[in-house]
């Protein structure tokens, strides 16, 4: 991960781990907040079934009261009648009221005419509870409620039943009657679909917020990413050309300063050797000798002199054209060398602009230079030339001027490849200012080095993409 993408990740990760814990938040608080309802609800619509269930008890009793109360333990018409009362006092499809006496034998059972007459004290329900038995003891303690599992008739199923029994202790019974909670529960149960619908909507509406934010300030990163990039690549284009050209003036500066300066220099002091020489007495063969090797010498410094002075900036490149540069370039390296070197060059009305040139020269000095140095080559070729229709290559700019400089030598070398590498780095940095490119081809049969420029380094072109 380079800085770019740190710098965007840094920017991004922390809104969508606060968008993450925020939601996470809000969700729980909710969440939280409606169990909580729910469950009071829950409580409210027992407390409501436990009030119907303790005034469906006193209705009971207010029913039998008199018979009970003038009757005596033992009468059995009296206990008829009750029976009788309670079997006919029911109220709804599944509401009833049942009686068992003290020792679990049913006495009264509407709805399941089964049990009367039969014991049912050991009988347990699916959780385990002794149902009857439980019953009886909470009508003995002076009545109370207990809930467990019972057959509800209206749908032939085993249901939640919240009961309350009370004692009537002078017969020895149990009277109880109950309610079913599958409505409480079914209605808590639709409570918590509800909640986990609602949870599931709340992180809907997060995501189409949260997602659009965060491809919004993902999409602005990257904008203001790739502006300033191009901010600091225009910038840095500049400084690089400034740096170019500030190099050519101070090349320029000293080639004049070697030509005007200490090549006149230097050839006046070869002018002054040679009257000294003609001043020397001829018998003195050691004195002409020494001043033959002197002359020698410094006329070597004189081409060496005017050499780094062409090198540096050629008058012929202003005075000429590349053309002719080239041609000049190319004649010294192949004399300095004894290397086979041939310049192909097709003339074309289209002029390049000063820097463009430059740029192309430099790239060919420092090819030779290259090959002088490392290849070890016998033949060199410079073509140089200008196409009517862009170039099709693999290079990003398409251009009209191009140079190849082909050799026959060694290729790169491991040892050369660092000073190589430099070269290539320099030429690359020129011809990219211009919108060009290099491509290089090496092998250990030969190199082949191509400087490719836009139609934008010609005059006219130049002045059109200056104005745009």
């Amino acid at each position: 991960m380079n800085l770019r993408q740190q710098i965007l990740a840094l920017a991004i990760v922390p809104l969508v781990v606060a968008i993450l814990a925020i939601t996470a938040l809000i969700t729980w608080q909710s969440t939280n907040l409606v169990r909580s309802s729910i469950d009071t609800f829950e409580r409210n619509m027992l407390a409501a079934k436990q009030t119907e269930l303790l005034n469906l008890t006193n209705l009971a009793l207010s029913a039998i009261n008199d018979i009970y109360v003038s009757a005596g333990p033992d009468d059995e018409a009296a206990k008829e009648k009750v029976r009788d009362i309670l079997t006919a006092l029911d109220y709804g499809e599944d509401g009833y009221f049942f009686v068992y006496d003290y020792g679990g034998t049913s006495i009264a059972h509407p709805r399941q005419t089964f049990r009367p007459g039969r014991n049912w004290i050991d009988l347990t329900d699916p959780d385990g509870n002794k149902v009857i038995a439980s019953l009886i003891e909470k009508a003995r303690e002076g009545g109370g409620l207990f809930q467990y599992k019972w057959e509800k008739p209206s749908a032939s199923a085993t249901a939640d039943k919240l009961s309350f029994a009370v004692g009537l202790d002078k017969w020895g019974w149990m009277l109880g009657t109950g309610v079913y909670l599958d409505d409480v529960f079914a209605q808590t149960a639709a409570a918590n679909a509800d909640l986990r619908g609602s949870i599931g909507r709340t992180f809907f509406i997060v995501a189409i917020i949260a997602v659009p934010a965060v491809l919004v300030v993902f999409a602005t990163c990257m904008l203001i990413n790739l502006h300033e990039r191009r901010l600091a690549d225009g910038k840095l284009k500049k400084l690089t050309q400034r740096i170019i050209d500030t190099q050519e003036e101070e090349r320029s500066r000293v080639a004049r300063e070697l030509h005007d300066g200490i090549s006149q220099n230097l050839v006046g002091v070869r002018y002054a050797i040679d009257l000294a020489r003609r001043k020397v007495d001829h018998d003195n063969v050691e004195a002409v000798n020494a001043i033959e090797r002197g002359a020698g010498a410094l006329n070597d410094a004189i081409k060496e002199v005017r050499r780094m002075s062409h090198e540096l900036r050629p008058r012929v490149l202003d005075d000429l054209g590349l053309t002719a540069a080239l041609e000049a370039l190319v004649h010294n390296f192949s004399e300095r060398n004894n290397v086979e070197t041939t310049l192909e060059s097709v003339a074309f009305k289209n002029r390049l602009v000063p820097e463009a040139k430059i740029a192309l020269y430099r790239v060919a000095q420092e090819a030779l230079t290259n090959i002088e140095r490392h290849a070890n080559a016998t033949r060199v070729t410079v073509r140089f030339s200008s196409t009517s229709q862009p170039e099709t290559g693999g290079g990003p700019a398409r251009g009209r001027v191009r140079m190849d400089i082909i050799d026959n030598g060694r290729g790169f070398p491991a040892a050369g490849s660092q000073a190589a590498g430099l070269g290539l780095r320099n030429m690359q940095e020129r011809m990219a200012h211009f919108g060009g490119y290099i491509e290089v081809d090496s092998s250990p049969k030969g190199t082949r080095l191509t400087a490719v420029l836009p139609r934008s380094a010609l005059i006219g072109q130049h002045n059109l993409a200056e104005a745009a």
